[in-house]
């Protein structure tokens, strides 16, 4: 199938009033079993690539390509996005490459040069067909919209939304990135309020932190893209290790990841059944 553009799975996920997983690639046995399990739910999916992990990986372009080509020879739809880049370069990158969207996340800035960068960007993004998501939440803030207590206004939303021409906005709501247990409180009445302020789809990060049934809350208050990575990393860390506890004496690679990956493929399909019922 070829590779699918974002809004294309996006818009009309958000006319739906559904949830679309965006599930975040660390290396290519990331990228293989998101898309086993979103061919298992039969349903489609957004591969993401932060800006840490292309500097884990050296550049962009070696995993950036790789996912790439497995969204291309997917069964369902697959679209590519490039999560959280503070670097105006590494858009540019990921544009020359082939994504088909970017998360320009200038949030630690003060709301004037947020603004300014996200419309600098947004043009940039819009003259090549990508589609672009932008964060909004507290300013200055350590970790941006989702600093413990950051919560994102409706009005001040709609107004960034509308000066910037972004396509998506992620909002501060109550939950925080890499939380390792699932008990983080969402502020479902903040979700109605953005929804009904904001004319593009919400995003939903520090996904990893909410549990299921908060979820498909979020989704039907008025959530559509929802970003997991951490919940996913647990699952194919538990999976390799359980696997060489239980053979310590396993020295190929491919016999610990193969079950990380199958662990990770499982989750991803079980998590877009819980995003896909969440219609409200």
């Amino acid at each position: 199938m070829p590779l699918t553009r974002t809004d294309d799975i996006v818009g009309p996920a958000s006319r739906a009033g559904v949830g679309v997983g965006a599930f975040n690639v660390v290396q290519l046995e990331h990228a293989e079993a998101i898309v086993s399990g979103a061919e298992a739910a039969g349903l489609p999916v957004i591969l993401q690539i932060s800006e840490n992990t292309a500097r884990y990986h050296g550049s962009l372009a070696p995993i950036g390509l790789a996912a790439l080509t497995v969204a291309r020879a997917a069964l369902t739809p697959v679209a590519v996005h490039l999560d959280h880049a503070e670097s105006a370069d590494l858009v540019h990158e990921a544009v020359r490459l082939g994504f088909t969207s970017v998360m320009f996340d200038a949030s630690r800035l003060p709301y004037d040069k947020n603004l300014a960068a996200t419309r600098e960007i947004t043009d940039h993004c819009h003259a090549h067909g990508v589609w672009v998501e932008a964060e909004l939440g507290e300013v200055g803030g350590k970790d941006g919209a989702h600093a413990p207590g950051a919560r994102t206004d409706p009005d001040e939303a709609r107004d960034f939304v509308s000066a910037t021409g972004v396509d998506a906005l992620a909002v501060a709501v109550g939950s925080s990135h890499a939380m390792t247990t699932r008990d983080a409180v969402l502020d479902f009445a903040l979700i109605a309020a953005l929804r009904a302020s904001v004319r593009v789809p919400l995003v939903l990060h520090g996904s990893s932190g909410v549990a299921d049934a908060d979820l498909a809350r979020a989704v039907g208050a008025g959530m559509t893209k929802v970003n997991v990575s951490t919940r996913l990393n647990k699952e194919f860390t538990r999976a390799a290790r359980a696997h060489l506890d239980a053979h310590p004496e396993t020295v190929d690679p491919r016999k610990y990841l193969g079950p990380a990956r199958d662990a990770v493929a499982d989750g991803v399909a079980h998590l877009l059944g819980v995003l896909h019922a969440g219609r409200g």
